[in-house]
């Protein structure tokens, strides 16, 4: 709703409700998960897939804007204010029916069939079922409802100080809302039978530990406090010659954007001692303080040349530790003598190891994006545009999950102390990009053709090396970066198997090493977090436009889309290479018994990248018709 008045004042009042309802109906019967391993590594996965398991998401959203604005001689004034509130309701039962890992001594897959023929899952595929029938009858399915909103205020002037230089001033305030979330946490506790004394899965009494080892209790139900983030900013546009022909433009300040509710959601779903995820009651919502200047040139017959230059400072980063975590104080014995966590590093439950994944706050990292564009316009409509693009991006914590275990296990670790964070490069972003764009039209009669290319060649994503096991005994069997050896170190190794297949492991991992030149250059050392980097790869798209003019000036279009064009014409063009799609290489596998390790090798790889067989490798045709009138 826009309302005015007179020629001073202005409003723009804006209400939305939006209902998201999403499910998973999986075509599976009731099975339980199953992978089937050899020496710790997963080569088969059967049985119902884990994550569609009466999988349900409803959402409801709130939102109310207002925006006043004042026109004061050279000042534009806007102020504001934002209300935005989300309704949860999600059911997630990952293990909902079961999880084996079945591990297969040697390369005998007959000992596999023989244990299922003798009956040895048939009770947990029973189980699977009654849990089906048990939870649909009681509705007794995993439940994780949150009610979560953020409010704000703002206010902005954009100043004409002089006829070619425009100075913009804000001021933003952003406030997380938890509304009824802590009911919400006590009724999921009461739903699962409350108290670990009385039966159910809540324990506030165990002890924990903080990053810096201090004894530390959860109270599932304390939420983050309520602390406002507060955003100043400030921007400018300079038209230096006054006919927009060389423009300078910048502007610096706070940002934090919208809160990852989603850290509240973990809180909420999960009061469980076997599985605690608690969000730090002192832990601040992301914010970074970004700097921006940039320049616009035409260069005469219509070319424009465009120069961005990025700073990005983090100030609240986010990064899960597993609190069940003292510093370590054993070390690994052999080549790879890293800190490892003994038995009474760790958090203890019913006399065993516990995790608690923890969200929290950290203040390392920084980002700069530079970026150089040339432009190029036609009087037909005809255009041509090329470009380059740098980015430098590192980070602590680089989370790619909304699950919490998944973004600690993910998260490759500091060497040192896993819970200390590490400044190394981001997982997200392409260090080097290349962009070309070239648009032709024609027109005949009643007919018009545009013909469009889009090009660019990129240095591939980040990755990182680590160990298929848990060597540190951090909790994870992902996180723990790979110690690259010498061919000599290699040769101080214990492998699994007989004297014989030792010997072909240690070979096989020489050449592997030797194969790869981030390993091969790096003998020696830890591999570096997201240090490893995919190889380049090119992309062509095209779009035809054919329009026809009708009398009545409406026109009918037709347009056919070619996504990688190359791989049309040849089936070797366009294709990627990656190393993984996860962002975690482990080509060696370990387990570790009273701080030694035992070394596996899988011998069958030949080089570290694969051809990559999805839709982005693949050319792709889409039809569309438009009628405008």
């Amino acid at each position: 709703m826009k309302s005015l008045f007179g020629n001073k004042y202005a409003n723009k009042l804006q209400v939305g409700f939006s209902a998201f309802r999403d499910t998973r109906d999986p075509f599976s019967a009731p099975f339980p998960v199953l992978n089937i391993a050899q020496d710790g590594d997963r080569y088969i996965i059967a049985g119902h897939e884990p994550f569609s398991i009466h999988n349900v998401l409803d959402q409801n959203v709130y939102q109310i804007n207002d925006n006043f604005n004042i026109y004061a001689g050279k000042h534009n004034i806007t102020l504001g204010t934002s209300l935005e509130r989300f309704d949860f309701n999600n059911s997630f039962n990952l293990t909902g029916y079961g999880f084996r890992v079945f591990d297969i001594p040697g390369v005998d897959i007959d000992t596999f069939a023989q244990w299922i023929n003798s009956g040895g899952m048939d009770a947990e595929v029973q189980g699977a079922r009654d849990a089906f029938d048990a939870n649909n009858a009681n509705n007794s399915w995993a439940l994780a409802e949150t009610n979560l909103g953020q409010f704000a205020l703002y206010a902005q002037d954009e100043w004409a100080l002089t006829p070619k230089f425009n100075l913009t001033v804000g001021l933003r305030m952003d406030l997380p809302l938890y509304f009824d979330t802590k009911k919400k946490i006590e009724e999921n506790i009461a739903r699962k039978g409350g108290l670990l004394a009385d039966g159910g899965t809540y324990a506030p009494d165990i002890e924990y530990y903080d990053e810096n080892g201090s004894p530390v209790m959860f109270d599932h139900t304390i939420l983050p406090k309520q602390t406002p983030l507060i955003s100043p900013r400030v921007g400018f546009n300079y038209d230096i010659a006054g006919n927009r022909s060389r423009i300078l433009r910048g502007g610096s300040g706070l940002f934090s954007g919208r809160f990852p509710f989603v850290w509240i959601g973990n809180q909420v779903a999960n009061p469980d001692f076997f599985f605690y995820c608690v969000t730090d009651p002192d832990f601040k919502f992301p914010q970074v303080w970004r700097t921006n200047l940039g320049y616009d040139h035409k260069l005469g017959n219509n070319w424009t040349a465009t120069v961005d230059l990025l700073y990005t400072k983090t100030i609240n980063d986010m990064m899960v530790r597993n609190f069940g975590l003292r510093k370590p104080t054993g070390r690994l014995t052999g080549p790879d003598g890293r800190p490892i966590y003994l038995a009474g590093d760790r958090a203890l439950v019913f006399g065993g190891p516990t995790n608690a994944y923890v969200f929290t706050n950290i203040n390392k990292g920084h980002e700069f994006n530079a970026s150089f564009q040339v432009t190029k316009t036609w009087s037909d409509g005809s255009s041509l545009m090329m470009g380059y693009n740098y980015l430098d991006a590192r980070d602590g914590a680089s989370i790619d999950a909304e699950i919490s275990s998944d973004a600690y296990d993910r998260n490759p670790a500091n060497i040192q102390n896993t819970n200390t964070p590490e400044l190394a490069p981001s997982l997200y972003g392409n260090k080097h990009r290349f962009v070309g764009a070239f648009s032709k039209r024609f027109r005949y009669g009643s007919f018009g053709t545009t013909i469009s290319l889009f090009s660019e060649y990129v240095q591939g994503g980040r990755f990182s090396y680590t160990y298929a096991g848990d060597i540190n005994n951090d909790g994870s069997g992902l996180n723990d970066l790979l110690y690259i050896p010498t061919d000599a170190e290699i040769g101080q190794m214990n492998f699994s198997g007989d004297a014989a297949a030792q010997n072909i492991q240690r070979e096989a991992l020489k050449w592997y090493i030797a194969q790869d030149n981030y390993l091969r250059n790096n003998r020696g050392r830890y591999a570096e977090k997201y240090g490893a980097l995919s190889p380049w790869y090119s992309r062509w798209d095209m779009r035809i436009l054919q329009d026809y003019s009708l009398p009545n000036k409406n026109v009918i279009q037709l347009s056919i889309d070619i996504l990688n064009v190359g791989n049309l014409l040849n089936s070797d063009w366009g294709v990627r290479q990656y190393a993984t799609y996860t962002g975690l290489v482990q080509p060696l596998a370990v387990t570790v018994d009273n701080t030694v390790p035992t070394y596996t090798f899988d011998t069958t790889p030949r080089t570290t990248f694969f051809n990559d067989f999805s839709l982005a490798s693949r050319w792709q045709l889409q039809v569309g018709l438009r009628y405008s009138f």
